[in-house]
């Protein structure tokens, strides 16, 4: 399980935005995601690394179940 920002609704971004404002601090929200590793071949991987070292990123390559 791979774990990355949620997509919230509406509703949801402004019960934590009232909250951050009450709090004076920022919150993160965060949701798990069903991936696998994805299977590369050394070309794909080179290109994948390469545009790491242009953008100064970290990417993962998977598959989202």
């Amino acid at each position: 399980m791979l774990w990355g920002f949620s997509v919230l609704k509406d509703e949801q971004k402004d019960a934590i935005t009232k909250l951050e404002e009450e709090m004076n601090i920022t919150l993160l929200a965060f949701s798990g995601i069903n991936i696998k590793n994805a299977e590369l071949t050394k070309e794909e991987l080179a290109k994948i690394q390469e545009l790491e070292e242009k953008l100064g990123l970290s990417l993962v390559a998977v598959n989202v179940e």
